[in-house]
């Protein structure tokens, strides 16, 4: 099952929120933040609980990129 991908960008920074199974069966958001002149994915944060649902896990990944971009103002 792919699991859907979405990005933000603010400045020279790209953000990206996405899923991963965890190996008990759950979900857990990931962000990969990058700056640009960056290799892609060299900050990752994983929301630090898990779901049940991926839907639920990609809105904590979308919040979590969304208070991550917030904080580089």
């Amino acid at each position: 099952m792919s699991q859907p991908i979405v990005a933000y960008t603010k400045g020279a920074y790209h953000a990206e929120a996405s899923v991963v199974q965890t190996a008990e069966g759950r979900f857990q958001g990931s962000v990969q933040l990058t700056h640009a002149g960056q290799p892609a994915g060299t900050h990752q944060h994983l929301v630090p609980v898990a779901s049940d649902t991926p839907e639920e896990a990609l809105d904590e990944a979308k919040a979590l990129a969304h208070r991550l971009l917030a904080d580089l103002q």
